[in-house]
């Protein structure tokens, strides 16, 4: 007997309309490490200016989805309830975390910026 709505419950990153695709970060070889200095090659994985933007871009597009599915349920249009719930959801944690790491960011600039050279 299958269940409807089950497929979405196997992983929240392959709900139906959602959009949202978790972020997984990439692996660096340790061959990428220069010897005797301890710093990656620029070249060897993405910018972090980048991968910034890019978690900006998805956390764009996730609220953007919600406020799509929050509108279409407002005005009859939306078939299964918990499509929206779902995506309204996804906003919200990732909405938080986002926030999470502004704020650890923000604490790392200031503490280094208490450091004295």
């Amino acid at each position: 007997m299958s269940v409807p709505g089950i497929e979405a419950l196997e992983g929240l990153g392959n709900v139906s309309g959602s959009g949202f695709t978790p972020y997984v970060a990439p692996s660096v070889p340790s061959s990428s490490v220069t010897a005797g200095t301890g710093s990656a090659a620029a070249a060897s994985g993405p910018d972090f200016g980048n991968l910034v933007m890019e978690g900006l871009d998805k956390l764009d597009g996730v609220q953007r989805n919600a406020d799509s599915l929050a509108v279409q349920a407002a005005t009859g249009k939306l078939e299964n309830l918990h499509d929206y719930t779902i995506a309204a959801t996804q906003a919200q944690v990732t909405t938080q975390m986002t926030v999470a790491l502004r704020n650890k960011a923000v604490e790392a600039f200031t503490e280094i910026m208490r450091m004295q050279v």
